[in-house]
Order: structure tokens, then C-alpha cells, then sequence
């Protein structure tokens, strides 16, 4: 049974993912302000470079219900920010509005908030109530913290395994695993994210579009890290005008293949510094989709935070394992005859 903070807050993170998708590089956020146990305002981060949750919470208040604004109580996701971006500090609003009470989730890790912003509204006699659904907020603001104090993106690891443990056939050749369901959902985790990963043998062996042509929504830039330039130009990835990112440790071809972009590193540290160009690039999340190899390097280096596993009912003769963890699923879902499980690498 939850408090009346923890409904509250609930609303906050269903507001905020409304924004999935839209927000990057800025975190998804959802606010609520609350007068006498009844909601008088709300709103969520619509999209980068908009009013953040807070504003919009404010904004939609009606005349009626402005003079309770001074006696309310808001509640926010994130930590408020207390620095100028694209749009002013919302500790300003807060301070402008009195409003005399605040509950937070969990703190933005961004430089300059980091506490900053709790710390701007205690010091005006502002009571700040903090870490309401604390583990749940962390989850949901994830992504941006990872990205600002990791100079990487959050990393996503995504494959569908057989009921004996396979995630391909031997050789890597292609084998459809999942239900039409678990596509259509996969479809819709691409438009939530910025980018989207696969490796050069996947390229080669199952030519993806790697679109989300079965959902509404925008779909991700493609990244592929191909170190010798082996892929030929007659691949799907090449054949439209999403955007499409070759990293490679060669010279820069001169070729121009619509959409693509092509970047040289050096070979020494080639995925890591990888990561580092696309958190450059403001690319905030970053779905890996295979092959297994590469899966496996974000593995073994601890550089993924969160893995979404496909078990499906169907079994191969053979074929590559699929990788193992060795905690316990956070999450569990069934999606008709398949199974989703979650982990997160804390």
C-alpha cells in the first residue's frame, strides 16, 4: 500500500515517461503539485530544449486554483535544477511561487545540481522532503546520470535466447526467436533511445533496417563499430536516409552512402574511446542488439547497465551461447509465449 507521497511521486514517473523518446540528452521528469490532498497542476519534460517538468506543473494550474499554489505541496522526480541550460533554473520558479513544501525522488547528478538544487531551496526555508520511491527514481533518471558522470552513454544490452540457452545458430547465421509481440515492443524500445549498436558480422549476416517501422516514433542512429570497412554499400543499413555511423580504425573513405557518417580512432582503445565520442555527441542511450561478441566485451569491461533478455520457448541443435548473469532478474514480464527479463549492473 502506498503513502500519499508515494502515489504522488508514482504519478511524477508516469508523467515522465510520456517524455521517453523526446527529452535526450536531458532526463525524462515528471512533476505534480498537490494542494490538501487533491492535484492542482502537473506536467512532464515534453521534449529537449522545452519547460522542464516543473514549469509545465505550474503552467497548467488553472486561475481558479493559483491562490493555492503558495499552500501546495510539489512533488518532482528529479532533483530541480539550479543552473541556466537552455531554460532557467527551476529552483527560480520554485522560489518565485513559494512554494513551501518539496518531495524528491532522487538528486540529478548533472554538474552544478548534484544537491545544489535541494540545498538553494532548504537555504529559503523551502522544506525539502527527499528519496520518496528513491530506488524507482533512480531507475527512471538512470540514463542521465550514467551519461553525466561516466562520459559514456547508457548502455542497453538486448538479445532474445533459445529455451537450451542459444542466441544464434553456429556461425552466427540468422534464426528468428521471438514472438510477433516481443518485435513489436522491441520496435518501440528503439524510439525510446538515442542510438542503436550492432556489429559488423550482424551487419553482414542479417542485413537489419534497425528501424521502428512496426511503432509510432522517430527511429535511432545506427552505430556500427566496422574497424576494416567491410561492409558493402548494398546493405539495408545504407539504403535510406536514417542516420547511419560507421566507426572505423581506417583512413575515411570517400564513398558517400546517403545518411552515413564515418569516424576513424585510433585501434588501441577503439570501443572505449568509441562511447566517449558518442556521449560527445549528446547521444545519451545506446541500445546494443549483437552479435555475440560484442555483447560480450560490454561484458566483460562492466560498460552496460541495464540488459533486456528475450527467453523464448523455441530450442536450436546448436549454434553461440548466450551470455549468463549472475544475479537475479530485477524485472520479469511474460509477453505471451515469451518471457523479458531484466538486470541491471549496479
Amino acid at each position: 500500500m502506498l503513502t500519499v507521497h508515494q502515489r504522488f511521486m508514482q504519478r511524477c514517473f508516469d508523467l515522465a515517461r510520456l517524455g521517453a523518446g523526446h527529452t535526450s540528452p536531458n532526463p525524462m521528469v515528471g512533476a505534480v503539485l498537490v494542494h490538501q490532498g487533491r492535484i492542482i497542476g502537473e506536467g512532464y519534460h515534453t521534449r529537449y530544449g522545452c519547460p522542464h517538468a516543473e514549469v509545465e506543473a505550474v503552467r497548467s494550474v488553472l486561475p481558479a486554483d493559483r491562490q493555492l499554489i503558495p499552500r501546495s505541496t510539489l512533488y518532482v522526480s528529479l532533483e530541480p535544477c539550479s543552473i541556466f541550460g537552455r531554460t532557467p533554473p527551476c529552483t527560480d520558479l520554485i522560489l518565485r511561487e513559494k512554494i513551501p513544501t518539496v518531495v524528491v525522488a532522487h538528486r540529478d547528478f548533472s554538474p552544478g545540481v548534484n544537491g545544489r538544487g535541494i540545498a538553494i531551496l532548504q537555504e529559503h526555508g523551502i522544506e525539502v522532503i527527499e528519496g520518496v520511491l528513491k530506488h524507482e527514481g533512480y531507475r527512471l533518471s538512470q540514463a542521465r546520470n550514467v551519461f553525466v558522470t561516466q562520459a559514456r552513454p547508457y548502455v542497453i544490452l538486448k538479445f532474445a535466447q533459445s529455451a537450451n540457452g542459444y542466441i544464434a545458430r553456429s556461425g552466427g547465421q540468422p534464426q528468428w526467436l521471438s514472438n510477433s509481440f516481443s518485435k513489436r515492443l522491441v520496435h518501440q524500445w528503439r524510439s525510446e533511445i538515442d542510438a542503436i549498436m550492432i556489429g559488423t558480422n550482424t551487419a553482414l549476416l542479417d542485413n537489419p533496417v534497425l528501424n521502428t517501422r512496426l511503432v509510432p516514433g522517430s527511429s535511432p542512429i545506427r552505430v556500427i563499430p566496422d574497424r576494416q570497412l567491410r561492409l558493402p554499400v548494398e546493405l539495408n543499413i545504407f539504403s535510406d536516409d536514417l542516420p547511419t555511423w560507421i566507426y572505423t580504425t581506417q583512413s575515411l573513405p570517400e564513398r558517400n552512402y546517403r545518411q552515413t557518417e564515418f569516424i576513424s580512432l585510433p585501434p588501441e582503445a577503439f570501443l572505449f574511446d568509441l562511447l566517449a565520442d558518442l556521449q560527445e555527441k549528446k547521444v545519451q542511450t545506446l541500445m546494443v542488439e549483437g552479435g555475440a561478441q560484442l555483447l560480450e566485451w560490454f561484458l566483460e569491461q562492466e560498460k552496460w547497465d541495464e540488459a533486456r533478455v528475450i527467453h523464448t520457448p523455441h530450442y536450436l541443435p546448436e549454434g553461440l551461447k548466450a551470455p549468463v548473469f549472475n544475479s537475479a532478474p530485477e524485472q520479469t514480464f511474460q509477453l505471451q509465449s515469451d518471457r523479458l527479463e531484466v538486470f541491471y549492473r549496479e
